[in-house]
């Protein structure tokens, strides 16, 4: 089942086995680094 808490979790958990912040991500991304706070905090996937 479609879980975002989990989502989230796996999300940080690959985020920082590769070093990066959640900034380096959401760069790389072209997204906001707020973006990426909420889906690893299971708040939204948007």
């Amino acid at each position: 089942m479609f879980n975002m808490k989990n989502i989230g979790f796996k999300i940080s958990e690959l985020r920082k086995k590769n070093n990066m912040t959640q900034m380096e991500l959401a760069d790389k991304m072209n997204i906001s680094f707020q973006a990426v706070s909420n889906w690893e905090r299971g708040v939204s996937l948007r």
